[in-house]
């Protein structure tokens, strides 16, 4: 992701004025920009004429990534190398944003790797201590894996 960051000033500019080409940086920037506390709450899925369109659980979000915008403005262009962004509205659309919620709660239960670290992160101490008793690595690392995953669906449901 971190590659792909970099390449999009470059990107933009080999693209010239393409629209799709701008809105699709303007949503990858977004992610970078807003981190992962505001991505629950505020979703981009527009940029119409430099105005960036984001879907916002309530009024409470609205108003405070309002007295925000302008450093996400800074932040979303800084990362893009031109003015691609020149406003972001707010619009109130709980229904936008739960559907992008579930998609990503979708998208997390079938990485691989983010399956592993829930799974991980639910192991308790005395797990983990009882997982010390098996001295083969790859063993134990299967036993931690299977137990954690058992935990954190069951802590799921």
């Amino acid at each position: 992701m971190d590659d792909l960051i970099r390449t999009l000033p470059k990107l933009l500019r080999a693209a010239g004025e393409a629209e799709e080409v701008m809105e699709a940086a303007a949503l990858v920037a977004w992610r970078r920009v807003a981190g992962e506390g505001l991505r629950t709450q505020a979703v981009p899925f527009r940029l119409y004429r430099k105005t960036l369109i984001v879907a916002v659980v309530d009024i409470t979000w609205q108003k405070q990534l309002e007295a925000m915008s302008g450093q996400l403005l800074f932040g979303l262009n800084s990362l893009l190398g031109q003015a691609v962004v020149t406003y972001i509205e707010f619009r109130i659309d709980p229904k936008t944003v739960r559907a992008k919620r579930a998609v990503e709660q979708t998208q997390k239960m079938t990485n691989p790797i983010e399956q592993e670290r829930r799974a991980f992160r639910s192991i308790s101490g005395e797990i983990s201590s009882a997982a010390d008793a098996i001295h083969d690595d790859d063993l134990r690392r299967r036993f931690l894996l299977a137990a954690g995953s058992c935990i954190d669906r069951r802590e799921s449901e």
